[in-house]
């Protein structure tokens, strides 16, 4: 949660530094990001329906499977970001053997 608010903090610094040198944001309008929200809860109709037609309850799969696509993971720390970034290998005509 840290992470959304420390986001949200750097976009409204940003927003307002804008304002004060009278610069629009390249931001999309309001209308396009209620458009992309409502691609994510889209994608879920179906896997929902899925649900429902084999017997088990809808909102098991929202509480389980739509929080962490809409939402994605937190990450846990330093630890957690060790372990999803994945070393880089050099190739190519400058790489040494």
């Amino acid at each position: 949660m840290k992470i959304y608010l420390m986001a949200l903090g750097a976009g409204l610094l940003v927003g307002a530094i804008y304002s004060l040198i009278n610069v629009r944001s390249p931001a999309p309008p309001v209308v396009a990001l209620v458009g992309l929200l409502g691609i994510l809860v889209g994608e879920q109709i179906v896997p929902v329906i899925r649900e429902m037609v084999a017997g088990r309850s809808a909102l098991s799969y929202l509480h389980l499977g739509s929080r962490p696509h809409i939402f994605g993971s937190l990450p846990h720390g330093p630890a957690h970001a060790a372990a999803t970034v994945s070393p880089v290998k050099e190739t190519g005509a400058g790489a040494s053997s």
